[in-house]
């Protein structure tokens, strides 16, 4: 009963969404140049049919690139025209211009915000956090990356943030999930993580448990230098790290957590999402998370928001830190509007 009711109500939300995003603003478009109002069964037939479309996507874990391509881009025009028609449609109201003018005008936003989204999408900038602590003796430099989202994006991508590294000073690197998003990437191209001389650690995300046969992949992933803390912890000079795999509760996790923390050092806790952070605030020096992309396409951070109370950026609570990534990459459209990728460059200090 409880299945049911949440495929119905999955069912119900990828209906709704594909008509707002996928319909609905070029309807306006169409009322704005041509004066004709929105046919409600071509509505209902289109959404559905678009429905069935991003179903298939999702559940049959489909790798057709045009179908890919139709649902992530289709995603990111309709979801910036959403919001860029529905301002239109007040000033209309308004009466302020006219709705030819307003057609045009609209449209002229709608492909200025997309272009420049799609450089944002591509660019990554690189984050610098400083942190004093009375725990360590030795100075740690730590690069820390996040949903990286190959399948979604090309090792081309993976190439541009080991570029930037490069020129980093670090001891490790710390990678917090969403690595892989698709079941069609080819893990061999991995090996350009052997660039690489310095330690790699993984925790994984929820992306990597989508993808078929994700357990004899996420195995395969020590060939190339990446090393799997699956709740497990290590110790590098004065730092216990943890990682926590997100494929449990977040009971599960914060329990897992508490077991392997070590009073005596400093400990850094890495997890894909930052769900657990009230529950293990008073008992961390450094929760590393990402997950949220900080919304990736503004307003959308407004409704992520509304699952995570923490979505981007560094929080303190005593002497307790939390730093949530926006992500190295995209995910579904590889667009960003407001936000950025990042690389995180944190080094923490003997206070």
């Amino acid at each position: 009963m409880k299945k049911l009711y949440q495929d119905s109500t999955f069912y119900l939300v990828v209906f709704i969404v594909s008509y707002f995003i996928y319909i609905y603003p070029f309807e306006i478009l169409n009322d704005f140049l041509f004066n004709e109002k929105p046919n409600r069964r071509s509505s209902l037939l289109y959404s559905l049919f678009i429905s069935i479309l991003v179903i298939f996507y999702f559940r049959s874990k489909n790798t057709f690139l045009p179908l890919k391509f139709f649902i992530y881009e289709g995603m990111g025009i309709g979801f910036i025209s959403f919001w860029i028609i529905n301002i239109s449609l007040i000033v209309n109201y308004f009466k302020i211009i006219d709705k030819y003018t307003l057609c045009f005008f609209s449209l002229f936003l709608i492909i200025i915000i997309y272009l420049v989204s799609i450089l944002y999408g591509r660019l990554i900038f690189t984050k610098k956090i400083k942190i004093l602590s009375n725990k360590i003796k030795k100075q740690s430099n730590i690069i820390f990356i996040s949903d990286v989202h190959l399948g979604t994006n090309t090792i081309s991508h993976l190439q541009k943030i080991l570029d930037k590294i490069k020129n980093l000073k670090y001891d490790f690197i710390l990678i917090g999930g969403d690595l892989i998003d698709s079941s069609s990437f080819d893990l061999s191209k991995l090996s350009i993580f052997k660039q690489i001389s310095k330690p790699i650690y993984f925790v994984t995300g929820n992306h990597e448990y989508y993808i078929e046969n994700h357990r004899e992949k996420l195995n395969k992933l020590n060939q190339f230098g990446i090393i799997i803390l699956d709740n497990e912890n290590i110790h590098i000079n004065d730092i216990n790290i943890t990682g926590i795999n997100d494929k449990q509760t977040s009971k599960e996790q914060v329990n897992k957590y508490l077991k392997l923390k070590d009073e005596q050092q400093y400990n850094l806790l890495l997890v894909h999402k930052p769900s657990i952070w009230n529950q293990v605030k008073d008992k961390v020096d450094l929760m590393l998370s990402g997950h949220c992309h900080n919304g990736q396409i503004i307003p959308f951070n407004l409704f992520v928001k509304l699952q995570f109370k923490y979505i981007y950026g560094f929080y303190t609570y005593n002497n307790s830190n939390l730093y949530i990534s926006s992500g190295s990459a995209c995910w579904g459209p590889r667009l960003r509007v407001g936000t950025f990728n990042e690389i995180v460059h944190i080094e923490i200090t003997p206070n």
